[in-house]
């Protein structure tokens, strides 16, 4: 098993999260892991990536060539675009479709939105509302990571119980509202 992916999206979206929640995932299985992380200018609204690296056999380094990365997991729309060259042939790019509308010159959404449909295989995801949903706006990347999980290479029980020793820490209504925005985002999945 091996699975090279790249979590995106802009400060305070919860990219790190997402990647300690895998992270802790994967070492359960027993499976080696390594991660890379840039933060942008370590603020709100700087771009954020994280490289994650998860195999069964050993891993020689953290960060995923270009060309190799199995999936791009984006909680911002143009920052999905920003690692295309790093997606493999076969690779996968899941992303949000709400911007991060930060800067300027943004790009039209429906401009973005047809370009991310047109760069390959795809799946966009309405986690605003989907989060709401769940309880929450503030649980906007668990629901991101219930869509991409299937692409994941771990069963969804794994990542559940991840979810719940990642949250714990925080109570059971937490860790119960994180577990449904997970199973929301997994069933709720569009094209």
């Amino acid at each position: 098993m091996q699975r090279n992916i790249i979590i995106a999206g802009v400060g305070g979206q919860g990219i790190l999260t997402i990647a300690s929640i895998i992270d802790l995932a994967a070492m359960n299985l027993g499976l080696n892991v390594k991660q890379a992380e840039v933060h942008g200018m370590s603020q709100r609204g700087g771009a954020v990536e994280s490289h994650l690296r998860i195999s069964s056999e050993e891993i020689w380094s953290d960060l995923i060539p270009l060309g190799k990365a199995d999936l791009i997991l984006s909680i911002e729309p143009m920052e999905s675009l920003r690692y295309l060259p790093f997606l493999a042939p076969e690779g996968i790019i899941v992303t949000a479709t709400e911007p991060y509308d930060n800067i300027s010159d943004y790009p039209d959404r429906s401009e973005l939105l047809h370009t991310i449909r047109h760069s390959g295989s795809h799946l966009l995801v309405d986690a605003g509302t989907i989060a709401r949903e769940a309880g929450s706006a503030k649980v906007y990347n668990v629901v991101m990571l219930g869509a991409a999980s299937p692409y994941l290479g771990m069963a969804q029980e794994e990542i559940e119980k991840a979810i719940e020793a990642f949250f714990s820490h925080k109570g059971d209504e937490i860790v119960s509202m994180n577990l449904k925005a997970f199973r929301l985002g997994r069933d709720n999945r569009t094209k």
